[in-house]
């Protein structure tokens, strides 16, 4: 324990679409049990600019370096804000790591024959929506049907905007990068998890889990994460 609370870095959350920071209570309670400095960012998911600027603004807030973690669209968020000088390293939780010039729309555009279809339904004033009648089915399978109700009740509006919004410059090209594959998940079919994980340079672990695995496994995803900052701590040491 003393170990791990002297590190000096610390950690930032970044969400989803369709979603808020609230999700990441069970991770951030197991971090902070280890001893982390950990920070939830609350994005607003109207564009990919609003939200990188959010978290930067989380960034700029932290003391010492940052392990930057991204779940889903949120993978987006970090792939622009990571190049911030204080983040260390990255960690997407399957999530979307897209290159120079790629967005969730252009990553989305062409899925496999056989993958599963987000049930995203047609934008409203801008926005989007997951259908409630298949959101437990294709975002979260395996957590209790009252939570996943909850969650689709919930929903927070994701704008077409930030959908559309594309990378300018990737940093897990220049930051060491970890992923979390999960295998059941229906929202971004696992073969293009492993793609973008392959193409990132990341160093990769595989759960069996939903879209929704940090709500439903926080201590596999704790545990990855830190993983990640003991990386990025070793490195700092060694250099």
């Amino acid at each position: 324990m003393a170990e791990v609370s002297a590190s000096p870095v610390s950690i930032v959350l970044v969400h989803g679409g369709f979603v808020d920071g609230a999700g990441w209570e069970g991770v951030y309670n197991g971090l902070k049990k280890d001893g982390y400095n950990v920070t939830v960012v609350q994005n607003p998911t109207t564009s990919l600019s609003d939200d990188v600027a959010a978290t930067r603004l989380a960034i700029a807030q932290v003391q010492g370096p940052v392990v930057l973690v991204g779940h889903s669209y949120g993978g987006v968020v970090i792939t622009e804000a990571g190049t911030d000088p204080k983040v260390a390293g990255l960690v997407y939780i399957t999530a979307f790591a897209p290159d120079k010039g790629e967005s969730v729309q252009s990553l989305i555009q062409n899925p496999p024959p056989g993958a599963p279809v987000p049930p995203i339904l047609p934008p409203v004033n801008g926005y989007l929506f997951l259908d409630k009648s298949k959101f437990r089915a294709s975002f979260a399978a395996d957590v209790s049907e009252a939570k996943a109700a909850f969650l689709a009740d919930s929903q927070v509006p994701w704008g077409v905007n930030a959908l559309a919004g594309a990378i300018s410059e990737p940093a897990w090209k220049t930051k060491p990068s970890w992923y979390l594959v999960a295998t059941e998940d229906r929202m971004i079919p696992p073969p293009a998890q492993r793609q973008m994980a392959t193409r990132a340079g990341a160093v990769v672990a595989e759960a069996a889990g939903s879209h929704a695995i940090y709500i439903s496994q926080p201590e596999t995803v704790a545990a990855l994460i830190a993983e990640a900052a003991k990386g990025v701590s070793g490195k700092m040491a060694a250099a």
